[in-house]
């Protein structure tokens, strides 16, 4: 049976349909099938989350939110399609997933933050999912933990949207509330 198709977008549904909907999706169990590596996947993984095998775009939604559900990090680093039978690396240019929309209920320590992701998966920042910022010469790079060792960059407009909303909390460090927890908007 085919996965139902994810929410165009975050505004029709509550945050508590939202938490719901993150926590009601189930991940295969990649973390503990460990198959010998077979190689290369062919498949690339660009800096604004366009999936890509051998050089085209992979034009199917449905094949990259396949894919996306059997991706893990190894402790190396290096990301991996896993199967119970076979285990492809994948190049991953900064993050596998792209934070594409954020929807916020509440202010301050009583705020929840839900983002949508481009592969239609939500998650709702919190102590599983914290948010993070790195500095680099090109300047910041927000993250939110999608999944152990596995990203979400936080598109430009969304990150812009966080920073509004953390610039008018007037918080000192800058930085906003999310399911319990502080998440500061700037590197430590």
């Amino acid at each position: 049976m085919p996965a139902p198709e994810p929410p165009a977008d975050l505004s029709t549904l509550s945050l508590a349909a939202i938490a719901r909907l993150a926590a009601e999706k189930k991940l295969p169990p990649v973390e503990r099938w460990n198959p010998g590596h077979c190689g290369h996947s062919a498949i690339r993984i660009a800096r604004d989350g366009t999936w890509f095998h051998e050089g085209s775009p992979i034009g199917r939604m449905a094949m990259v939110r396949l894919f996306s559900t059997i991706l893990r990090r190894e402790p190396d680093g290096r990301f991996m399609l896993v199967t119970p039978v076979e285990k492809l690396d994948i190049d991953v240019e900064d993050a596998p997933f792209v934070a594409v929309e954020m929807k916020s209920e509440g202010r301050e320590q009583d705020r929840r933050l839900a983002f949508r992701l481009n592969t239609g998966d939500m998650v709702v920042a919190g102590s599983d999912h914290p948010l993070r910022v790195e500095d680099r010469d090109d300047g910041p790079h927000p993250y939110l933990t999608v999944r152990p060792g596995i990203d979400a960059l936080i598109a430009r407009p969304v990150y812009y949207e966080l920073v509004r909303m953390a610039l008018d909390e007037e918080s000192d460090p800058p930085g906003l509330w999310s399911d319990g927890r502080f998440f500061p908007l700037e590197s430590a």
